[in-house]
């Protein structure tokens, strides 16, 4: 059940907690027993009723509730937007507070559909126009944020940007310290999207900054610290990656976070895995955690990691192949696998190559089990990043390996010497033009 739903429980309790029962309460009850359409003119007649008093307020909230979950569940979104619109009225009425909780809480009855972005943002920028007509600022900001934090998802970066440095403007003026705090940790994600690493710590860092002199709750705190792991990341320090990816876990754990903390899972295996440390990868998974969330995407990691474990190619593809849809829909776990192959790549064509100084590249091609053209660009590749010393002699078809020649240092220590003499020496020179002025004067 949704934070919104168990809101609405409680709001429920309220009314019925009341001494007194009215003909309006009687009517709000008896819809329950009615067709869905049925439901929506009944809802929609209540929200009509011209009493505005503290319990026909906390009816009208029901009705609102229930009347979007409606709308939501018959696809009508047009109409959700028109229950905002059609409830000027009571919103002038209601504390400002409230009446952007009832807000949020539509948006997120809308997010709890699959498959729902499309709507999810044109629904935000239709309330975030709403807002600038009402002339409601703190909760445009607050749609604003959330509309970033969809096109990040949606694969529209430049526009979440764009949102988001406008808002980031207002917001230090104003100093909100929780919005700034979710605002940055959102630029950062766009930004990682975007694969601009740098920027991407220094929005998060700013984010931490933020966070530093508020309450955070949990869940925001989980977030940082997933932001935090993935950079690290990126940054190929596993080993702090996976302390992350585990504080992370525990607080989505508390909450009852399952994609989240599935997702946690999943990036603690990929850090393993990277590190090379794939045979610690089965403790993880039959541990406490890894039972408890054991599935069909834990399932695909291990495969990977299996494959990653005895370096084999053609296991690992098969893995890639029969999980496709599990493994290439995350970005950070697409990505690394990718370098995953490349590294199992160059290990194992090292590997093969080792005993001989002259092989031919078609003998090599049929070992590793992959065309001819992918190996010589492979090899090429090494030879240009001094991962071997050799020369690929295509006349022929042969790779020649040559023993690794130790570096000679002479040369560097002589160019280091020359270097300091003429720093040594433009030294002096300053010295002799500052004497020659002095004895001038």
């Amino acid at each position: 059940m949704s934070s919104e739903s168990k809101d609405d429980d409680v709001v429920e309790v309220a009314i019925e907690a009341g001494e007194e029962e009215d003909e309006y309460l009687t009517n709000f009850e008896a819809v329950e027993g009615s067709t869905d359409e049925s439901k929506i003119a009944d809802y929609q007649t209540l929200l009509l009723n011209p009493r505005y008093d503290e319990k026909a307020v906390k009816i009208k909230e029901q009705c609102i509730y229930r009347l979007a979950r409606l709308y939501t569940e018959a696809k009508r979104f047009t109409d959700v937007m028109d229950l905002l619109k059609s409830n000027n009225e009571l919103f002038s009425i209601i504390p400002k507070a409230k009446t952007a909780k009832i807000v949020r809480s539509i948006l997120n009855i809308v997010g709890s559909i699959p498959d729902s972005l499309d709507v999810q943002i044109s629904l935000s920028r239709d309330v975030v126009q709403w807002c600038i007509a009402e002339k409601r600022t703190f909760l445009r900001q607050r749609i604003e944020a959330k509309l970033a934090s969809l096109l990040q998802q949606k694969k529209l970066p430049s526009e979440g940007l764009e949102i988001i440095d406008k808002l980031l403007v207002e917001l230090k003026k104003l100093d909100d310290k929780q919005m700034l705090t979710e605002t940055h940790l959102t630029e950062a994600r766009i930004y990682h999207s975007l694969q601009n690493i740098p920027k991407a710590k220094a929005s998060l860092t700013a984010s931490r900054s933020a966070a530093n002199s508020i309450y955070v709750v949990p869940l925001l705190q989980a977030e940082i610290d997933e932001m935090s792991g993935i950079l690290q990341c990126e940054e190929t320090d596993y080993v702090t990656a996976y302390s992350y990816f585990l504080e992370a876990f525990e607080a989505y754990d508390q909450s009852n976070a399952k994609a989240q903390s599935v997702n946690c899972i999943k990036y603690m295996i990929l850090c393993k895995v990277l590190n090379e440390a794939a045979a610690e990868v089965p403790a993880i998974l039959t541990s406490k955690i890894g039972m408890k969330h054991s599935g069909i995407e834990l399932e695909a990691m291990a495969s990977i990691a299996k494959a990653a474990k005895v370096r084999s190619l053609e296991d690992f593809q098969a893995a890639v192949a029969k999980y496709d849809v599990y493994l290439k829909r995350d970005d950070l776990i697409s990505h690394h696998l990718d370098l995953l192959y490349d590294k199992m790549l160059e290990a194992n064509l090292l590997k093969i190559i080792f005993p001989y100084s002259s092989v031919e590249i078609t003998h090599v091609a049929k070992r590793i089990n992959l065309p001819e053209p992918q190996v010589v660009h492979k090899l090429s590749q090494m030879i240009l990043d001094r991962k071997f010393f050799g020369i690929l002699d295509q006349g022929r078809g042969h790779l020649i390996v040559y023993e690794t020649a130790d570096e000679d240092t002479n040369f560097t220590k002589g160019v280091e010497v020359i270097g300091n003499m003429e720093s040594v020496v433009e030294a002096l020179f300053g010295r002799t033009k500052a004497l020659v002025k002095t004895h001038a004067t």
